[in-house]
């Protein structure tokens, strides 16, 4: 008896969020599913914005930051925002980091926000799912583990939706996992852990180094790979190792056109749509943009990595950075650095965002 009341009280529940997403006049509301779940504030039926603007909000994780979350909800006209995530079971809680009232309540006000947990990947062809995102004006892809994302959404039609809302110059933002996957190529982490520095450099082939080179595919990000957390979790290391395969000649693709954008916690870099770069008010660290020159000159499995001539960008609060031409302006530092034999040759400031011995426990 218990199992059927749930059961039709789930389906009343989806029957809503669809008539809703539908445009019909019933009210969504909370509920989980088998396949995700889904929370919302506001109202989705309500009409969409009347103007979007392009936006990429690249954020690095370790907390939220108001300048780049209000950034999401500007840029999307202050309409209907969809926040993305997903789990491996059903831990989830909804006042765990609760975005959608803070887009409702602090960062907007925008007329809905609409929270889809992902728990599979049949989720992403579920036609509520898609309702959602046809209906967003702007988009945030939260943190926990990016191989999900791959696994669930790769070659779905959530995938083509995510590309196809920002070239119909929507905003979207991720941070952390979600930030992992914005550019035209990213670390997967598809092995279930999380790769070091020390480790990628001394062997880029590791098993570790699972690479994604097709899944989203953005203007002004089209030659990028991110990363996460960069300087607080040391990994200016495993960002060259990934570049250095990347950039190999056999991969062809030029060693002078890939570049590396690394995000620090609490930090964000902004997008606009004539492709500048800046921090976010009140970020508390740096981006750091790492351009390799050459490819390798030691690129062998189960070998140490020798690379020369990497220019490494730091930019603060001052600073912008120019994603279609490459240019710095009032960059906060910037070093050409060598790695020879899996180790940073000279001192600089990459020294203190390359490695470290051992990992912070609980990183992704």
């Amino acid at each position: 008896m218990r199992l059927h009341a749930i059961a039709a009280f789930s389906l009343i529940v989806c029957a809503s969020f669809a008539h809703a997403a539908d445009g019909g006049a019933a009210k969504a509301q909370n509920y989980r599913d088998r396949n995700f779940d889904y929370f919302v504030s506001g109202d989705p039926s309500q009409p969409r914005a009347a103007h979007t603007e392009f936006g990429l909000a690249l954020m690095g994780g370790g907390g939220k930051l108001d300048s780049a979350y209000r950034f999401i909800a500007q840029h999307a006209g202050g309409g209907h925002i969809v926040i993305l995530r997903a789990v491996s079971d059903d831990s989830f809680d909804p006042g765990d980091g609760n975005y959608g009232e803070s887009f409702a309540k602090e960062w907007g006000p925008v007329v809905s926000a609409e929270t889809i947990v992902f728990h599979n990947r049949e989720a992403s062809s579920d036609p509520r799912v898609i309702a959602a995102l046809k209906n967003a004006d702007g988009i945030f892809l939260a943190g926990g583990d990016q191989s999900n994302y791959i696994r669930y959404w790769k070659g779905t039609p959530v995938q083509e939706l995510l590309d196809a809302h920002v070239a119909a110059n929507r905003p979207i933002g991720g941070s952390s996992a979600g930030l992992a996957i914005l550019g035209r190529y990213s670390y997967g982490a598809l092995d279930g852990g999380s790769m070091e520095s020390k480790v990628a450099l001394a062997n880029p082939f590791d098993k570790g180094v699972t690479l994604e080179s097709d899944f989203l595919h953005y203007r002004h990000l089209e030659d990028v790979i991110t990363d996460t957390h960069f300087s607080q979790r040391h990994r200016l290391g495993r960002l060259i190792a990934f570049l250095a395969r990347l950039v190999a000649p056999a991969a062809g693709r030029g060693a002078g056109k890939m570049f590396g954008i690394g995000v620090d916690e609490k930090t964000a870099l902004l997008i606009g749509a004539d492709g500048i770069g800046r921090l976010a008010a009140g970020s508390a660290g740096s981006a750091w943009i790492v351009m390799p020159r050459h490819p390798a000159s030691n690129l062998v499995a189960g070998k140490p990595l020798s690379m020369a001539d990497i220019r490494l960008v730091q930019l603060g609060a001052a600073s912008s950075f120019d994603l279609k031409t490459r240019g710095v302006s009032k960059p906060a530092a910037e070093t050409t650095i060598t790695i020879r034999d899996g180790k940073l040759v000279g001192d600089s400031i990459a020294a203190a965002i390359l490695t470290r011995d051992k990992p912070l426990p609980g990183e992704d």
